[in-house]
Order: C-alpha cells, then structure tokens, then sequence
C-alpha cells in the first residue's frame, strides 16, 4: 500500500508504475483502489500523516478490505 500526495493522481500513478520514483521502483506494478481528495493542501497533509500512522494505516485497509481480498492482495 502507498500513501502519498500528488496534484495529478493518474500522472503520479504512471510515474511510480514507470520506475521514475526510487521509494516504489522494486514494489511495482501499483493498482489504484482508493483514493482522496482535498480542496486544501494543508488537510490532504494532515490525512496523509494520519494515515502513514499505524491507526490511520489500519482504519484504510479494513475500509478498503473488500477491494483487497477481491483482488488477491495481502499485506506484510
């Protein structure tokens, strides 16, 4: 799972699926499942530090668990 920012979702996605990102080259290919939007960078900042979080983190896999298991993913 990636948890990040990004202005262009679609364009960010290609650049870590095209190996131009070195924290995510050997965990590729990446499949959006989920994601956010904010009007305001500063609460899209405080998200993604809730997330990053170990609650946070928690709270988004049993939200998105559906979409995992039906897509045979697991995590480590």
């Amino acid at each position: 799972m990636y948890i990040g920012i990004s202005e262009d979702v679609d364009k960010r996605l290609n650049q870590h699926n095209s190996g131009y990102v070195l924290a995510t080259k050997n965990r590729r290919p990446f499949k959006l499942l989920y994601y956010e939007c904010y009007s305001e960078l500063s609460d899209a900042k405080r998200r993604e530090k809730y997330l990053k979080g170990g609650k946070g983190h928690n709270e988004l896999k049993i939200q998105i668990q559906d979409a995992l298991i039906k897509n045979n993913y697991k995590f480590i």
